[in-house]
């Protein structure tokens, strides 16, 4: 089996999008699903429950360890994380069931200040997952080694669909 880079994605309506206030009134959230175990996605992948799991509690221990994991807009072709492009911080992600929920803060970074501007205008963003793995004949994936949650115009994650709360 060969090791791919796996990106999956949620549509606009699947991110759950919430402003938070804090003394300057700037802060502002992705919140819902940021990855789905044992279903199809868009792209033919399925990701078991066991993989999503191991996958989260990676993230929670590189959050507790870093104070959040960096993502940004749009997927790059590698795992590498650019700094120039990092839009947001993954500060929570627990499972609900078969889903990873998720919660990042948009950062006032050109490609943060994007991400902002689009939810201004009432675009809705969606999130996808970003990490290396084999993907089986059927479209299993084993051995998914989560690198982070990107944000994104275009998902793949399917029946997730979260209300924006403001």
């Amino acid at each position: 089996m060969k090791t791919s880079i796996l990106t999956e994605e949620l549509t606009p309506v699947e991110a759950n999008i919430i402003t938070e206030s804090s003394e300057d009134g700037k802060n502002t959230y992705l919140s819902g699903i940021f990855m789905q175990a044992d279903i199809k996605n868009r792209n033919g992948r399925v990701y078991p429950s066991n993989e999503i799991n191991e996958a989260v509690k990676l993230a929670q221990a590189t959050i507790k360890e870093r104070n959040g994991i960096m993502g940004e807009l749009d997927h790059p072709q590698t795992l590498s994380i650019n700094l120039d492009r990092v839009s947001h911080i993954i500060t929570e992600i627990n499972m609900d069931g078969t889903n990873a929920i998720g919660k990042a803060k948009l950062l006032d970074t050109p490609m943060g200040n994007i991400a902002k501007e689009l939810v201004r205008a009432g675009v809705g963003l969606g999130v996808s997952s970003r990490g290396a793995g084999q993907v089986n004949e059927d479209g299993g994936v084993n051995g998914f080694q989560f690198v982070t949650v990107d944000i994104v115009a275009q998902p793949s994650a399917p029946n997730a669909y979260p209300s924006t709360i403001t």
